[in-house]
């Protein structure tokens, strides 16, 4: 079968099922911190029907997971919003501020202050994930060197509140599970892999999440999926398959070039 349909991804749900593990959302994670759990977490970047097909499949089987909405025409869909919050998932903002003020804090938190406010004017907001912008210098969790998000009644921002010393974070992230060097953004402290006792070398595929998940050898895990990459129409999967490969290409340069700048200047270069 092929990997990325939505087919797929309900397997990787019966999985769970079949285990001990429970599902948490972010914010009820940071909240309650269950020894032994799977932190559903989606981003929406686009196709937002997609998103909405995700959140339905998850609610048909009784599980809730965290949904963080970028504040653009093509996804900051009130009704749509609206509908996966009624099924019990959780909606956060997915803020990408930094990018909209081109890297100046003091306008950035303007702007974060007003589009929360337009999502908490449709449901509750309690946690945002910073969306990352590969062609950006600057990163938009950037902003929290300034200003804290607790000041605007924020539990939680997963880059920066959960100890991946203890938790596996898991993405799809290139439209693969594997753990590439072409994650310009989403990215976090690697010295939590060894703690988890997972090797990440012996997952690239779907099949290999659901393996890991039936053999519940790692407590806790962050399953970062987009919804966008998900299809099950053939057309549509080609289409994304294509596209996320000529982008994995770009990001890999990106991705070698600052490394590179970066020895330069540790160098004295």
């Amino acid at each position: 079968m092929r990997d990325f349909t939505l087919k797929k991804y309900e397997y990787l749900l019966q999985a769970i099922k079949n285990t001990n593990y429970p599902t948490s959302t972010v914010q009820d994670f940071l909240k309650f911190a269950p020894e032994k759990c799977i932190i559903l977490r989606h981003d929406v970047d686009r196709a937002v029907k997609r998103n909405l097909e995700m959140a339905r499949l998850e609610h048909s089987y009784g599980i809730k997971s965290t949904y963080y909405f970028r504040h653009v025409e093509e996804t900051f869909k009130p009704e749509i919003i609206r509908q996966m919050a009624n099924m019990g998932h959780e909606i956060g903002f997915h803020y990408e501020v930094m990018d909209k003020a081109n890297g100046d804090p003091k306008k950035a938190i303007e702007i974060f202050r007003e589009e929360l406010e337009d999502l908490r004017n449709i449901t509750e907001i309690n946690t945002v994930c910073m969306h990352g912008n590969p062609l950006k210098s600057w990163s938009n969790r950037d902003l929290w060197q300034e200003y804290d998000f607790k000041d605007f009644g924020i539990l939680g921002e997963p880059y920066l509140s959960i100890d991946y010393n203890e938790v596996l974070y898991l993405t799809d992230t290139g439209r693969t599970w594997a753990d590439l060097n072409i994650r310009v953004k989403d990215t976090i402290d690697r010295t939590g892999v060894n703690a988890t006792g997972t090797d990440l070398k012996t997952i690239s595929s779907t099949d290999d999440i659901i393996r890991l998940i039936l053999s519940e050898r790692t407590p806790r895990i962050c399953l970062l999926a987009h919804p966008n990459r998900w299809c099950d129409d053939f057309r549509g999967w080609a289409r994304e398959l294509a596209f996320q490969n000529i982008k994995n290409v770009g990001k890999a340069g990106i991705v070698w070039y600052r490394s590179r700048a970066q020895k330069s200047r540790n160098c004295g270069v």
